[in-house]
């Protein structure tokens, strides 16, 4: 991918506030009902808080009652990657920004119809678009 970003953890970790450098390079949650988008309901786009590339849809969010925000599908699938997470003794998809490598949050299959997705992901990880098209 020629649009990719590649940047140091010092890098990062100046251009990122705590809560975000921690979530999205280390591969951190944030606590449950804390995030500024887990109750948002502004219609736009949800970005990348790293690198600016648009996600989700505020078209695709839902209040799955986990306490983050929660989405049945990518504005693109090309955005974002899967990739199997076993850590904590749990077997979970977690998923990636594709253009920066940003963890965001994970994916399960427990999500409304049309997809029967839910992606879960961090707010940390995010900035808002409002009435930006997706």
């Amino acid at each position: 991918m020629s649009d990719r970003i590649n940047k140091s953890d010092d890098e990062w970790s100046k251009e990122l506030s705590p809560e975000q450098y921690q979530v999205t390079r280390c591969g951190g949650t944030e606590p449950a009902f804390t995030g500024k988008y887990w109750d948002h309901k502004g219609e736009g786009v949800y970005a990348c808080a790293c690198c600016g590339q648009f996600l989700f849809s505020s078209d695709t969010k839902y209040d799955s009652g986990s306490g983050w925000p929660s989405f049945w599908d990518a504005v693109d699938k090309s955005n974002v990657t899967e990739h199997e997470d076993n850590k904590f003794g749990m077997r979970r998809i977690e998923v990636r920004c594709s253009k920066c490598d940003a963890h965001l949050g994970h994916v399960f299959p427990d999500g409304p119809n049309p997809t029967g997705q839910r992606y879960c992901i961090n707010s940390a990880s995010l900035d808002f678009k409002e009435g930006s098209a997706g």
